[in-house]
């Protein structure tokens, strides 16, 4: 039977390192109240007055896990890019991070499900992989949110979250009888919610897409109702465990680690509390990084796996996500030789 198995892992932090004190000094807020409501300490930034897209962070991060994986550019039979900050409007930084390997007609896929992008992006790797479509899949989630945050008072409730980053994930085809790799998958949609988490302007659907008049200006930043994306997560990401677990006849007792989307930390101690879940069997970073969105969890497997807290040879992961669209999914991974 034809298998999805992760090949190797790779991220890609930049080198500016902006603690909850930096943002105190550009807005009306302090480190007890980012923590409080967070659980972040610090994040990075792409560095101030350089030109960085997600396409470029995206490029070091593939970098890694093609020289992890023993592969070259040129073996790849896909590459899909998760990003809700694009290098530029269109086209997708797919394109741009494909041109920049040196390759000159690999297919790209873009897609746009924000939090929940790797979970999205790899079922569609194991659908092209399973199906026989390809058999060497470069997954790539990459984010540059700090030139598009609002750094003032009015937008701290976003501003403080959000951090720059990506992660890449190598996903290759291979036959075995074993019960490894991708083992099952569950994504949903809600687009009822789109309003409470988004991101207006540019938007084709208005008669000019750039700013009417400068008191439009706000609509240029990602606005969240913040109350509103919390209490959905509380409901949505037990409910959508439970519903992998019973795709793929499991309980959570089968699970060795859980890595949810980072968030928001608050979010991931009720989930963890509600699933009742011991401390050693759930990871988060987001102190370290904030909220890289696309990245959050293939950097979080990343992390994991350098540092050693699974067993690359049989650990089974569960991925679970919540984010802007409204998005919600999960997915289950075993490790296997």
């Amino acid at each position: 039977m034809k298998r999805t198995v992760i090949k190797s892992t790779g991220r890609y932090i930049p080198s500016r390192l902006v603690t909850n004190d930096d943002l105190a000094s550009m807005m009306d807020t302090s480190d007890a109240w980012i923590r409080e409501r967070t659980g972040i300490e610090q994040r990075y930034w792409i560095p101030e007055g350089e030109i960085v897209g997600a396409s470029d962070l995206g490029l070091e991060a593939t970098k890694i896990a093609l020289d992890k994986a023993g592969w070259k550019a040129e073996e790849l039979d896909l590459i899909i890019f998760a990003t809700l900050s694009p290098d530029i409007f269109f086209p997708g930084p797919g394109c741009l991070l494909q041109h920049k390997l040196g390759l000159s007609s690999t297919p790209t896929i873009d897609i746009r499900q924000q939090c929940t992008g790797f979970l999205y992006g790899q079922s569609i790797a194991d659908a092209y992989i399973r199906s026989g479509l390809a058999r060497k899949v470069l997954f790539v989630g990459s984010e540059v949110h700090s030139t598009g945050l609002d750094k003032s008072t009015r937008g701290r409730d976003v501003a403080v979250i959000f951090g720059d980053g990506a992660a890449a994930v190598c996903f290759e085809g291979v036959e075995t009888d074993k019960e490894t790799g991708v083992i099952a998958s569950v994504l949903h949609t809600a687009g009822e919610f789109a309003e409470s988490l988004m991101l207006e302007l540019p938007a084709s659907r208005l008669p000019e897409r750039g700013l009417l008049d400068c008191e439009d200006v706000a609509r240029l930043y990602p606005t969240m109702n913040g109350s509103k994306i919390f209490k959905l997560a509380l409901r949505r990401l037990p409910e959508v465990t439970l519903e992998v677990l019973e795709k793929a006849g499991m309980s959570l007792d089968d699970i060795d680690l859980i890595i949810p989307h980072q968030a928001n930390l608050r979010i991931n101690e009720a989930y963890q509390k509600t699933m009742n879940i011991p401390d050693n069997r759930i990871y988060n970073n987001i102190q370290k990084y904030g909220n890289t969105t696309a990245a959050t969890i293939p950097l979080a497997l990343d992390e994991v796996i350098e540092m050693g807290m699974i067993d690359t040879t049989k650990s089974t992961l569960l991925f679970v996500a919540l984010g802007a669209g409204l998005t919600w999914a999960a997915s289950i991974y075993r490790f296997g030789e």
